[in-house]
């Protein structure tokens, strides 16, 4: 994985980055009645498409200069730091256990604007380590400092960790992949993230197949990262 996954910074006048640039105004429009800072992506199960997303959002609301902080949040398996090819040596772990200040740890990415926190050194208890203060107070000092955080986090279907994070940012969206998320396993999802009272921006329909009916017309509305695994 490299780069290569970021069609919004390699390919920015393709139709997916035209789609990514509707998800960002629909985003920004989901925060009329209350400002959100904090978004944090899920989906049922791995390789549905959320790191593709949550990255190529990133790198789109940088580019309509906001200050934005990408973290990786998916303490498990983490991706970010492959995306954005840097090392991840240290990262939010560092924070959140040995209490290391964010400006030491934060990485710079080619886009300007966009700063990113990799995941750090993996730890035994991601859960318990997302639900510390420690991790609400990370939030807090980042939103005073940018105008966006996003947040990388594993499935839902698989862990509590999305939850515990949904809890804590202003709001989730889930990533459902055609022809591979089922109708239970969406739903599932929902009532999941609607047990812990989140705020649910929306959910990004991903991998539409192009042959699909209407899909030329509606591929802003609904194929926002065709080519995207995480």
């Amino acid at each position: 994985m490299s780069l290569n996954k970021l069609i919004s910074l390699n390919n920015p006048k393709s139709l997916i980055s035209e789609a990514y640039r509707t998800l960002r105004t629909n985003v920004q429009f989901s925060g009329v009645d209350k400002n959100i800072k904090s978004i944090a992506i899920t989906s049922f199960n791995a390789e549905e498409g959320k790191t593709t997303t949550i990255s190529n959002l990133a790198i789109m609301m940088a580019r309509a200069d906001k200050r934005v902080l990408l973290i990786d949040a998916d303490l498990r398996r983490p991706k970010i730091h492959e995306y954005f090819e840097m090392n991840n040596i240290s990262g939010l772990t560092n924070a959140l256990i040995l209490n290391q200040p964010l400006k030491s740890i934060r990485k710079k990415s080619k886009v300007k604007g966009l700063d990113i926190l990799t995941s750090g050194p993996k730890p035994p208890n991601p859960s318990e380590i997302l639900d510390s203060n420690a991790m609400k107070i990370l939030i807090s000092q980042a939103e005073e400092e940018y105008d966006r955080i996003l947040l990388d986090s594993p499935p839902i279907g698989a862990v509590t960790d999305p939850a515990i994070l949904s809890v804590i940012v202003d709001g989730t969206i889930l990533v459902i992949n055609h022809g591979k998320t089922s109708i239970d396993e969406a739903k599932r999802a929902k009532l999941l993230l609607e047990n812990v009272n989140a705020n649910i921006l929306g959910v990004v329909l991903n991998k539409i197949p192009k042959n699909s009916k209407g899909y030329y017309n509606n591929y802003y509305h609904q194929n926002y990262y065709a080519e995207g695994k995480c």
